[in-house]
């Protein structure tokens, strides 16, 4: 009888602390929910040499940014070797960095994540991306527009996602990566302990040609064999090629992926926004 009076007692309290406005899952959304509603930004091509920054580039601001704006989250995006090019001495070579990811998303007028972001596209000229180059890109982004430096972002595909997974096992914690989506690549799976608390959501293809999809589970295994703070993710789509990437920028990807493996379960952009520093 006390303890089923006891539980009489505090059920109000519980019903109470559910259904508050102060829950710690909005309180940790607050400063997403304050922010104006995207209605379609600006996505500007900056042509390496024209900013201060060391790589071309493609910067998305959205439809309510301003110089006096409150600060907004930043994603970051790594193409492919494909999209590699000198925009110094060609301009028009930035636009290969359109080809894939949210950049082309962007440019077709079919990007909504259900929170605005600045979305920055560098273009690599040449050769691999080299952590510390990404940081100090990051580092200018940070100095020139306002930035939720809590809710930076990376992801990338093939020759992207290794600089994706290369720059957390540089940088571990000093990484400006608050999570990361690596489609596609791979990376040093002697460096598992550096990703402990760095959210990763990993996707590949199983008939991969290009870039085995054991190179994704090789890493995602290193990682959650450090117990990382979150469980470090892997999605693989059966009978799927090295293109893994389309289908999870646009989400259509959901439902198409392997029982082995981590579902495809909810919007990325939605999980990135789970995360801060």
């Amino acid at each position: 009888m006390r303890s089923l009076l006891k539980t009489i007692a505090i059920l109000p309290l519980l019903l109470l602390s559910c259904n508050s406005d102060d829950s710690p899952l909005q309180d940790h959304q607050n400063d997403l929910e304050s922010l104006p509603k995207d209605l379609g930004g600006l996505q500007k091509a900056n042509a390496l040499g024209v900013s201060d920054a060391n790589f071309g580039h493609y910067i998305y601001t959205p439809s309510a940014y301003s110089n006096d704006s409150q600060d907004y989250p930043l994603l970051i995006f790594l193409h492919g070797s494909g999209e590699r090019g000198n925009s110094q001495a060609d301009p028009n070579i930035l636009k290969k960095v359109l080809v894939n990811g949210p950049p082309k998303l962007i440019e077709k007028n079919e990007w909504s994540p259900k929170y605005p972001m600045i979305v920055a596209s560098p273009q690599l000229p040449s050769g691999n991306w080299k952590p510390e180059d990404v940081h100090n890109f990051i580092t200018y982004l940070i100095a020139n527009y306002n930035i939720n430096t809590k809710r930076i972002y990376l992801t990338g595909l093939s020759l992207g996602a290794f600089g994706t997974f290369n720059y957390i096992s540089s940088y571990g914690s000093d990484a400006y990566a608050a999570a990361i989506i690596p489609i596609a690549g791979g990376g040093n799976k002697n460096s598992g302990d550096k990703f402990t608390t760095i959210p990763v959501w990993a996707f590949h293809g199983d008939n991969d040609n290009v870039v085995s999809h054991n190179n994704s589970v090789n890493m995602i295994d290193a990682i959650n064999k450090e117990h990382p703070n979150t469980i470090a993710k892997l999605t693989i789509y059966p009978n799927v090629g090295h293109n893994s990437w389309a289908r999870t920028y646009n989400n259509s990807g959901m439902g198409d992926e392997s029982n082995d493996y981590d579902a495809f379960d909810m919007n990325i952009y939605d999980w990135l926004f789970l995360f801060d520093k």
